[in-house]
């Protein structure tokens, strides 16, 4: 019973302490029905946004202004972030708000979400971002991308897939001297990218990789790892979706596409 009331009170006392836990459960109750992939424009935190997707966007408001996942310490009076997968701009306006000095690298693929992510650091007045409409991977070519929406653009998948420019990430890595913050989330090419980058990563102080495991796709979680660990990270991992009795149940119910998704934060000592 003692525990019992230990998990009751430990619930509550974040939602009375954090005001941005208590935005999020405001945006459940009025945005959670939704109607999906429907435009619309939110005010919360100060911001005002465009918004392609209203789950998808509660769901980054939690992760990004109540979990606070991409909070890092630095001791940079101009921070660099490159931002890979910035899709609509809320980690962008984060980073912004938090470490306002900062360069910030925004990557992001979609032509439909780039439109709605330049719309949104325009009228938030975000002047310290600059955006590269490619898609971060292995090379310079164009690439198949899949287009869902909102959030969940992939390489891996043939659905509604359209032609877009990449860049490769290792290239660009090489030409700066520090990264304070690299933040990877573009949906199951985190595996080829980080793989690519090998010991590029030298000049990166923090890294967030959020790690998708893609059905019938070979998983290289134990060579990302690897390669973290060459570069002298320490790493924590979260899971983002659990599956209850995995040795039956082998698809995540959330995003059937994919069996297992992770939230990787790698950091250096010294």
């Amino acid at each position: 019973m003692i525990l019992f009331f230990k998990i009751i009170a430990k619930g509550l006392v974040r939602f009375l302490r954090n005001k941005n836990e208590r935005r999020f459960i405001y945006l459940v109750i009025l945005y959670g029905n939704s109607k999906r992939y429907k435009e619309k424009n939110i005010n919360i935190n100060s911001m005002r946004l465009l918004v392609p997707d209203a789950l998808s966007f509660i769901w980054q408001f939690k992760e990004i202004f109540a979990d606070e996942n991409y909070k890092f310490k630095t001791d940079s009076v101009k921070p660099v972030i490159f931002d890979c997968g910035a899709n609509i701009g809320v980690s962008c306006l984060y980073f912004s708000k938090n470490y306002p000095g900062s360069k910030i690298i925004a990557f992001e693929a979609d032509p439909a979400i780039v439109k709605i992510l330049r719309t949104n650091l325009e009228t938030n007045n975000v002047n310290n971002v600059e955006v590269i409409d490619k898609a971060v991977w292995i090379n310079d070519e164009d690439i198949s991308l899949s287009i869902e929406g909102a959030d969940g653009a992939t390489v891996y998948s043939n659905i509604n897939s359209i032609k877009v420019k990449s860049v490769r990430l290792k290239n660009l890595l090489e030409n700066e001297q520090k990264i304070d913050l690299l933040k990877m989330d573009i949906e199951g090419a985190e595996q080829d990218v980080i793989i690519d980058c090998g010991n590029s990563l030298k000049c990166v102080r923090n890294i967030f990789i959020e790690y998708h495991s893609i059905n019938g796709v070979e998983q290289k979680l134990s060579e990302i790892l690897n390669v973290l660990e060459e570069n002298k990270f320490r790493y924590f991992i979260k899971p983002v979706n659990d599956r209850e009795k995995p040795f039956l149940n082998r698809s995540n119910k959330n995003n059937p596409m994919m069996d297992l998704q992770l939230n990787i934060f790698g950091y250096k000592e010294t």
